[in-house]
């Protein structure tokens, strides 16, 4: 147990790895994960009870903010993760591999330059037990599967925390789910979680309905059914407290981010067309007359090797950066929203609210409405009390969860994403990619999840070296089929033979992704309209009889004007949610059979 702010973080949750288990731990950001992570590699102890560590069994943590301090170059630093009798000569090679010397002074390390050297010393000892907080983040898609093909390798134990789907599909055997201080167990790997958990959660509000619908039978003996029967009725009494108890100190499941971008007004059919554009920093080509149309309502993915110039293309085709040579043309009425990954322009001395609002003010505006900021920060699971919290105080979810709202509160017909899903829980991003499918604007995402790209991106623009971008129909695994392999690995000499990634269709069918199924937020929509559309039906009939009185119009001829437009109001309703209705109902016949 550990409890935190007067509240139970983790209440009973327990773990327990195996020789050469592959766990992946899961649940919502600020669920605990992070914490029992550490708790687990004795970095933290828990207010009760116990750890213990099998005698001589080695373990290494890799947490998501590595500590550098004291270390003249990253070769002591990886070099300090040895045991005694480990090979220090493996701690160089491993830097060699993952493009640093050991002679950096990791004080002045890159974000991913710091994430390769911490996986360095956690990887050079192979120690039986590995325990990884988000180790893909920061990394470019030929690390990723580089580290991939590493971990599978190895004989250590591993539990890991990421929000990287496809990385857990490829390398976890078993499932830990922290939810609400608890820890379920799942003993299958991530491809199977999400439909477990969509199945827990459901079966648990079946029994709630029956323990609320056991209540009310209660209370409507207590009313009218009591008897002379005094020791019976106590006793019975006694059950109904019991029951109201149980309902009162039932913990419910974590709300949901709510996620809606603010709309501009529509824009022009053509977005963007660059012609021949060209980028150069001295002698090193980053784009070679390159030539794209973007049309509105594309979802273009961009992806490469860090130092490919994946961001550099993407300040070109906005318009943010002049190409050497080509032409670059922009689209009527473009209004552009960003979100930067590097997350530079948060403050941290800036507070949450300030962020939210521009500072002097409460308000944020949301498609056209003005809206209290404790109001939209509730849509990103931020607490009220948190409003006054500087961003610096934020957890590395907070913060992700932060910069998304800054992003989608600006009326926009053009988003770019530069990695959005770092430091993202799992659910927040099933909500962020439904909004993305509902956005009606254009869409650029650099991103190296290789998942997300899948399931968002119509296009997939691929460095191809020697500032050479090739342009790919479809999601990522559809380009790694197309061209024959994923991307490519940095020039540089590090990671030079890059992995060999399997199509999708090559894999292995236990780590096939999830079949396709209704959302939640569809299957609660399948199962609310008909309900809702029996009430319109109803509506409609009331008012259409009220209009049928041919006396109406001469006795009242404001009421008939206002019935009128109820009446076509609740029409045009009626219509939408049958129309609704009808497409969800084939899309669950066509995935049932």
């Amino acid at each position: 147990m550990l409890t935190l702010g007067g509240k139970p973080l983790l209440d009973g949750a327990d773990l327990s790895v195996a020789p050469g288990a592959r766990i992946c731990l899961v649940g919502r950001n600020g669920s605990g994960k992070s914490t029992l992570l550490k708790i687990a590699a004795g970095e933290i102890e828990a207010d009760a009870g116990q750890r213990f560590l099998q005698p001589g069994a080695s373990l290494r943590y890799l947490p998501q903010e590595p500590d550098f301090s004291g270390f003249a170059t990253t070769a002591a630093y990886v070099e300090a993760g040895l045991g005694p009798l480990d090979d220090p000569h493996v701690a160089r090679t491993l830097l060699n591999q993952l493009g640093l010397s050991g002679d950096e002074d990791p004080s002045k390390l890159s974000g991913g330059e710091g994430r390769r050297a911490a996986l360095a010393r956690v990887l050079a000892p192979e120690p039986d037990i590995l325990l990884l907080d988000e180790p893909t983040n920061h990394l470019d898609l030929p690390t990723i599967l580089w580290l991939e093909e590493r971990l599978a390798a190895l004989r250590s134990a591993m539990i890991i925390i990421s929000h990287d789907r496809r990385f857990l599909q490829d390398l976890t055997r078993e499932t830990v789910w922290i939810d609400r201080g608890r820890a379920r167990h799942l003993s299958r790997g991530f491809a199977e979680f999400e439909a477990w958990r969509d199945r827990e959660l459901e079966e648990e509000e079946k029994q709630a309905h029956k323990l609320e619908r056991k209540i009310a039978n209660e209370e409507h003996w207590l009313r009218h059914g009591v008897s002379g029967r005094r020791k019976r009725n106590m006793k019975r009494l006694a059950g109904l407290h019991g029951l109201r108890a149980e309902h009162r100190n039932r913990v419910m499941p974590t709300g949901d981010v709510k996620l809606e971008a603010s709309e501009a007004q529509i824009s022009g059919k053509l977005v963007i067309e660059a012609v021949k554009i060209a980028k150069s920093y001295g002698d090193r080509v980053i784009i070679d007359g390159f030539t794209t149309r973007v049309l509105r309502g594309d979802r273009l993915g961009v992806v490469g090797a860090n130092g490919a110039g994946k961001t550099t293309l993407v300040n070109l085709l906005t318009g943010q950066l002049a190409p050497d040579s080509g032409r670059l043309k922009l689209g009527a009425g473009l209004e552009m929203a960003t979100l930067d990954q590097s997350r530079a322009s948060l403050k941290p001395e800036t507070t949450l609210q300030d962020a939210l609002t521009g500072g002097g003010s409460d308000m944020v505006e949301i498609n056209g409405e003005r809206r209290h900021v404790v109001g939209y920060m509730k849509d990103f699971l931020f607490k009220p009390e948190q409003a006054r919290t500087p961003i610096g105080k934020l957890s590395g979810g907070e913060r992700g969860r932060l910069m998304l709202a800054r992003a989608l509160a600006r009326p926009s017909n053009l988003l770019v994403l530069d990695e959005p899903t770092n430091d993202l829980d799992l659910e927040t991003l099933d909500l962020l990619e439904e909004m993305l499918a509902d956005y009606p604007g254009t869409l650029i995402v650099v991103s190296h999840d290789r998942d997300f790209l899948d399931r968002v991106a119509t296009s997939v623009l691929v460095s191809e070296g020697a500032g050479r971008w090739l342009e790919y129909a479809g999601g990522y695994s559809d380009m790694v089929a197309q061209r024959g392999r994923g991307v490519d690995a940095r020039a540089n000499g590090a990671l030079a033979e890059a992995p060999r990634e399997k199509p999708a269709k090559e894999r292995p069918a236990e780590r096939a992704p999830a079949k396709v199924k209704l959302s939640f937020k569809e299957q609660h929509a399948l199962t609310t309209l008909p309900a809702k559309m029996e009430e319109l039906r109803g509506k409609r009939a009331k008012l259409q009889a009220l209009l049928d009185d041919a006396e109406l119009y001469a006795k009242d001829p404001a009421k008939f004007a206002k019935a009128s437009e109820m009446f076509a109001a609740v029409e045009t309703e009626l219509a939408a949610a049958e129309e609704e209705w009808l497409e969800l109902e084939i899309k669950r016949e066509e995935i049932e059979g």
